[in-house]
């Protein structure tokens, strides 16, 4: 008979870990082993009983799910954490991944993909609630996008072209300093300034303040308003 998967429930409201022992105990395969009302006690119980599987609240007292989460997966990386949240938040969902959590499901999902978490996770994968995997495709789809400025795209991906110097004066001109302002601040005489400009312009093959100044935001040198 195969080995069944060890699950910790660490969750502050009672009736809650009281459901989901009695949820997960349908499964064959499934054993829980231990429980925790929060943070402080997880660590303590995820070292004695070393579950296969924390399935892991995020709002708790004394500790939180996202510390006790990153230390959890620091000390006993046997242990895959799923996070079961009531927050369907990408701030949440990405801080939880960033802890070390190899699953996010929320407490409004089907039994079933919870279930699946489980499996998945205690089998070295990675387990996301499929309505809330966009939230990966959409940062994949920004970064793409800010990979390919950089790449090809003559008018926006100049910036890893432009010196240290270049960078400094295309940042003042795009929050607005003039020539002898900028001249002020760089201890450089106005015309050095001016010759400055006119190479970022020769670089970056634009040819007004305004396209530098759009430039300088979509790279992220300056901040819109």
């Amino acid at each position: 008979m195969a080995e069944k998967i060890r699950i910790m429930l660490v969750d502050d409201h009672e009736m809650v870990r009281t459901g989901l022992k009695s949820l997960l105990e349908t499964q064959p395969d499934f054993q829980v082993v231990g429980e925790a009302g929060n943070g402080v006690e997880a660590l303590e119980r995820v070292a004695n009983l070393n579950p296969a599987v924390v399935v892991m609240d995020i709002s708790m007292p004394l500790m939180d799910g996202f510390e006790a989460t990153r230390k959890i997966s620091a000390a006993n990386p046997a242990s895959a954490v799923v996070a079961l949240t009531v927050h369907e938040d990408k701030h949440y969902f990405f801080q939880m991944l960033q802890a070390g959590a190899k699953g996010y499901i929320t407490k409004e999902a089907a039994a079933d993909e919870l279930i699946a978490a489980i499996r998945s996770v205690a089998a070295g994968h990675v387990y996301l609630q499929p309505a809330l995997a966009r939230w990966l495709l959409e940062d994949y789809t920004v970064l793409a996008k800010q990979l390919r400025t950089h790449s090809g795209d003559p008018e926006t991906n100049g910036l890893d072209a432009l010196t240290l110097r270049e960078r400094e004066v295309l940042e003042l001109v795009a929050e607005g300093n003039t020539t002898p302002r900028i001249g002020e601040i760089l201890n450089l005489s106005p015309k050095t300034i001016s010759r400055h400009r006119e190479r970022i312009m020769n670089k970056l093959n634009m040819h007004s303040t305004a396209e530098l100044v759009k430039f300088a935001i979509r790279t992220g040198l300056v901040q819109a308003g």
